[in-house]
């Protein structure tokens, strides 16, 4: 069993990077990022205190689903599934998913739920805490980064065209947010783990990083 941990700040790349890593050596992918964005879309569509949040997380089922090329993510809540793919996208959910993610008891009980996903089978599994937090014994761990605009550049491409109303400098500004929430929060704060492999992605193509990931992984095994 061999667990991939890969972390890095928004936009570094980290998904489409772990999904590719994952179909080429036929480990399970985990988008932690999804889940805690998944518990942000519960709490604006039912308008949940903190409190009633976590009471519903408690029991939240979340399954990772490849259909036609693409991993979905559906929640199973009170017996109706629910697919939020795309939902757990929007500037909205962006705008607060850092702030959730912030409350103890949130990460407390996704922290058990990644960790008992990768007790069992090889993972690929990208985030924020992975190689610290979660699977901070994972075999290989990478750390991807990237300049703050070509973070930017690579969000503000993938939602234009959902929402043409969005400008690259609100994206960039709420990169710049997440950045600075995510690496200064006490709790499971984003940082490099001591012995990860810092990948910069800046001007890199997705083939080159690959690559890179495949030459650390080979190096090891």
């Amino acid at each position: 069993m061999i667990r991939i941990a890969i972390d890095g700040p928004a936009g570094s790349g980290k998904s489409t990077i772990s999904k590719i890593i994952a179909r080429q050596t036929g480990y399970v992918y985990i988008d932690t990022g999804a889940m805690y964005r998944a518990c942000t879309y519960i709490a604006i569509l039912k308008n949940l205190s903190h409190q009633e949040l976590i009471e519903q997380i408690k029991s939240l089922e979340m399954d990772f689903e490849w259909e036609e090329d693409c991993q979905r993510l559906k929640l199973h809540i009170n017996g109706e599934t629910m697919d939020v793919t795309e939902a757990i996208r929007t500037p909205e959910v962006s705008a607060k998913v850092s702030h959730i993610a912030s409350i103890r008891e949130v990460r407390e009980i996704l922290t058990k739920k990644q960790q008992k996903l990768a007790s069992s089978k090889s993972v690929v599994m990208d985030g924020r805490d992975i190689g610290t937090v979660v699977i901070p014994d994972a075999e290989i761990k990478i750390f991807l980064t990237a300049s703050v605009q070509e973070r930017a550049k690579r969000r503000f491409d993938e939602l234009k065209s959902i929402y043409p109303e969005i400008s690259l400098r609100d994206v960039k500004n709420d990169i710049i947010k997440r950045d600075e929430t995510d690496s200064t929060r006490n709790l499971a704060p984003l940082k490099k783990a001591s012995d990860a492999v810092e990948i910069d992605t800046t001007d890199k193509s997705i083939e080159k990083v690959v690559d890179e990931i495949f030459d650390i992984i080979k190096s090891k095994y």
